[in-house]
């Protein structure tokens, strides 16, 4: 169980606060422009902001330890990946960070590579693809990682409504199902209406403990209902 304990983020002016559990499962994490969204995230991975209280992963204080010491894998909006390596070494750093892979670890990363649609294009480097298709890739490299919490900012933006469902259905099968915490900030509520195990409402600097998605979306509070209109 991931546990945000009395948190406060502070970046700049803006403040967070987030006192909430997270469970296991896709919790889609929706709410209007400047909220607190990505912040949220940041937090939980160890990037930037200033925290105070606890952030906790099953009882261990993540407060204080860096980003790679932490059981977080993040994928930004902007995708990072390498620019000088490979579609198929990006990936395989899930596996290997030295890119030391055996046959069969390039052989999962083949493998994960056609799941997300690009098979045979391991050999390209990220300027050669589409910004979709780096976003697969970026997706190819989380769901190679081990590490039991999954933080996905606006990972699909750049994806047209057919794909982005495609690639939504396979987090919640290849990660949600594993018993994985994966935390998904999107700015579309259909997508967190049909994917999405638990709704996490942030807005005006509060993130709200997370609702089971049919009880949110049938009894939104005041606030939800405004931005869902």
């Amino acid at each position: 169980m991931l546990t945000l304990d009395d948190v406060t983020v502070s970046k700049g002016t803006f403040q967070l606060r987030a006192n909430l559990q997270v469970p296991p499962g896709l919790t889609a994490v929706i709410g209007p422009s400047g909220g607190g969204k990505s912040t949220l995230l940041a937090a939980i991975a160890g990037f930037g902001p200033t925290v105070t209280g606890r952030v906790i992963w099953d009882g261990d204080d993540l407060s204080g330890k860096e980003p790679g010491q932490r059981p977080v894998t993040m994928l930004f909006q902007d995708h990072n990946l390498f620019p000088h390596l490979t579609i198929a070494q990006n990936v395989g750093l899930a596996l290997a960070p030295r890119l030391k892979l055996s046959v069969k670890q390039s052989a999962q990363v083949d493998a994960v590579l056609t799941d997300v649609g690009l098979p045979g294009l391991g050999g390209r480097k990220p300027a050669a693809l589409s910004g979709g298709q780096i976003g697969r890739a970026a997706l190819a490299r989380c769901l190679l990682s081990d590490r039991p919490v999954v933080l996905l900012d606006e990972a699909f933006a750049a994806l047209g409504p057919a794909l982005r469902a495609e690639m939504l259905t396979l987090v919640r099968d290849r990660m949600a199902q594993q018993g994985r915490t994966v935390i998904m900030v999107t700015h579309d509520p259909n997508d967190a209406r049909s994917f999405a195990d638990q709704v996490l409402f942030v807005a005006e600097g509060v993130a709200h403990p997370p609702l089971k998605a049919a009880a949110f979306f049938y009894d939104p509070s005041p606030a939800a209902q405004s931005y869902l209109g």
